[in-house]
């Protein structure tokens, strides 16, 4: 299992592209950070989630 923005995902063996794709981010506006590391956009569709990973999936928000 997986800890993704502090809740346990089965998310092991897919990309982070991959798990996205079964979500509501705009991908445009956010960030993920894996295991305290930034992840560059570039890589999402090669970094393969892993057992006890801890991902961050953050939205950025405009405003004023």
């Amino acid at each position: 299992m997986v800890k993704i923005n502090g809740n346990l995902v089965d998310a092991v063996g897919k990309t982070i592209s991959q798990y996205l794709q079964t979500t509501d981010y705009e991908q445009k506006r956010i960030a993920v950070e894996r295991n305290g590391e930034i992840v560059p956009k570039s890589k999402y569709s090669e970094v393969t989630i892993q057992d006890e990973d801890v991902i961050e999936v953050v939205s950025f928000v405009g405003g004023g």
